[in-house]
């Protein structure tokens, strides 16, 4: 086991911040931490990297507690971004790779490296407040990669930057996950996590609502939906037994539904009604799942 949170608990007075929080990351697996503003997540983050204490529980990272010595392995890019605006880029994260225990000449040939490699080069000599906020976000990501941690911790990367660039830090990070790098990550973006994480966890007011591989996750959701293409009105398929919810789409319509064999029916009574052009039973979506576990909490 690479990293294990074991019934952590945080509070801050008589709040509770994260509420008997219980992970497993194996190494080399790509774990997505989700939840809304205030669930736990930037805490949860603080508490692995000790610079928070848990009130209850303990974290390990390959069997020991994490400490000043294990930081050279550890990756860290936080929701609050850090840079120093008046130092010029290379002097900035040649001396944060330093603080990882790199030395300057490795340092160097790192940050040569990953500036090719985002594409900004020429930003090298540039102070870091003479960059758009997309280009400040990919210096940071950098500092937090260039070391080649084995532990990467990213609260919310892929915020600030356009689809270009957010495809960009997605194949560097598939490529650290694929060099058998642990890789936690949180994200509001759902189609982010469908698409890069195995594991995954949903938490709202710091309690863990829903935890396990994506496709349990979707499983364990107990609903489908089917998407009907016609060319005529639909609505009245929506008061079959079976079918929770419809929303009406450009081509037809969109059916959430509680069983496989009522994806049979609505076919068969759709197909009544005139011909169909295209006819297709979608997973849940992970969006979906997250708009109704957290809405519920929320109740």
């Amino acid at each position: 086991m690479t990293l294990q949170i074991d019934q952590v608990t945080k509070k801050f007075g008589t709040f509770t911040a994260v509420d008997q929080l219980n992970i497993e990351i194996e190494q080399g697996t790509m774990y997505g931490l989700l939840g809304a503003n205030g669930a736990g997540k930037t805490t949860t983050f603080r508490m692995i990297l000790g610079l928070l204490t848990p009130n209850e529980g303990h974290i390990t990272w390959r069997g020991e507690m994490i400490s000043y010595a294990t930081s050279p392995h550890i990756g860290y890019l936080p929701e609050e971004r850090g840079l120093y605006p008046k130092m010029k880029v290379e002097e900035q994260l040649i001396f944060l790779a330093q603080l990882r225990g790199m030395n300057k000449h490795d340092a160097k040939q790192a940050l040569t490296h990953w500036l090719d490699r985002f594409e900004i080069p020429q930003y090298r000599t540039k102070r870091v407040e003479e960059l758009s906020k997309g280009n400040q976000q990919k210096i940071q990501v950098i500092a937090s990669l260039m070391h080649n941690p084995k532990l990467l911790i990213l609260d919310e990367p892929f915020s600030g930057l356009d689809p270009v660039n957010v495809e960009m830090l997605k194949a560097a990070i598939l490529d650290f996950r694929n060099d058998g790098a642990t890789i936690l990550f949180s994200s509001h973006r759902m189609d982010h996590v469908e698409e890069l994480c195995e594991q995954l966890s949903i938490m709202a007011h710091g309690k863990q609502l829903v935890q396990g591989s994506l496709k349990e996750v979707k499983r364990g959701y107990g609903k489908q939906d089917v998407r009907i293409h016609a060319d005529f009105d639909l609505s009245e398929l929506a008061v079959m037994p079976g079918v929770e919810k419809m929303t009406p789409s450009i081509e037809g319509a969109v059916f959430q539904i509680s069983e496989d064999i009522v994806a049979q029916q609505l076919l068969e009574e759709a197909m009544k009604r005139g011909p169909i052009r295209q006819f297709v039973i979608e997973e849940p979506s992970l969006h979906d799942i997250f708009i109704e576990k957290v809405g519920n909490a929320h109740a």
